[in-house]
């Protein structure tokens, strides 16, 4: 006697990270190719330089407090850049030459003296670095996310810092950085049991530094907006649905060839978008983070 063969399994969606929830936001069906059908992207100049500032900074409390100087930061950039470049060849090819290198690998080493301008390391000792952080509220929902830098004070209140190496967004755009460091705030809360104190969002590309001290109010509120998200999400999985949302950012978007707004065909579903069924036995099982 054979046995039926099992359902084909598409992707497991159990998290939702503060950049993946602003994808859904911006666009469901830009959140569909890089979830769902995790289409390849290819890493720019910007993204691959924001990498290395981010590794420079967390190798430079490596050191001790003294000896954190813009000198010591920029002997530790190119053996950085050295480490960051062989871990994916296609880095090779974000240059056309020498000298494109070169010029690139200046303005990160300006971005690193910027930082520099905006904070003393000498005086700081941060409690973690590159924290993976989650948190489980309910109805088989997971947020998850890394955290720059969590600095914790004598009296125990806690600081929460993200670099950024872009310029900070005017006023009228804010929204989506001051949502992540919301969806931070939310996620230390819940896993914690304690609101942070400050969270800021250092843009090393001018120097602005964009400051928010969250109260539990605010937090409910992010929850509750955190749940729409994901049960649009769910709905889209359930439907197959994942609309496009035309906007002035379609222009950065690499995958207009399969958008339907630009006369594209999004790829065929996976057999099916699998999301958590939720129980008394437990939460499942933790899968990759999407």
């Amino acid at each position: 006697m054979t046995e039926d063969a099992p359902p084909a399994r598409g992707p497991l969606i159990t998290g939702l990270s503060p950049s993946r929830a602003a994808d859904f936001m911006q666009c469901p069906l830009l959140y569909r190719f890089r979830v769902v059908d995790r289409l390849p992207e290819r890493p720019s100049a910007a993204m691959v330089r924001g990498t290395l500032v981010h590794a420079v900074l967390e190798r430079l409390f490596d050191l001790p407090a003294p000896e954190r100087t813009p000198e010591r930061v920029g002997a530790l950039l190119e053996p950085e850049w050295e480490r960051v470049r062989g871990e994916d060849p296609a880095h090779a090819e974000l240059f056309e030459g020498p000298g494109d290198e070169k010029a690139w690998l200046a303005e990160a080493g300006r971005l690193l003296d910027r930082y520099f301008t905006m904070e003393d390391p000498t005086r700081l000792e941060p409690r973690r670095r590159e924290l993976f952080l989650q948190a489980d509220i309910g109805e088989g929902l997971k947020l998850r996310g890394y955290i720059d830098r969590l600095d914790v004070a004598a009296t125990g209140e806690v600081r929460v810092v993200d670099y950024k190496t872009g310029r900070a967004p005017r006023p009228e755009f804010e929204s989506s950085a001051v949502f992540q460091m919301r969806f931070y705030a939310l996620m230390l809360w819940r896993r914690h049991g304690r609101i942070p104190r400050l969270l800021q969002l250092m843009y090393l590309g001018d120097g602005e530094i964009l400051r928010y001290s969250p109260d539990e109010a605010d937090l409910l509120a992010t929850e509750r907006k955190v749940r729409a998200v994901w049960q649009a999400i769910r709905q889209a999985a359930d439907s197959g649905d994942w609309r496009p949302r035309r906007s002035r950012l379609c222009s950065w978007c690499e995958h207009q060839a399969h958008c339907p707004e630009f006369g594209g065909s999004p790829p065929p579903l996976p057999d099916a978008v699998l999301l958590p069924v939720v129980d008394a036995s437990g939460p499942p099982a933790a899968p990759e983070p999407a």
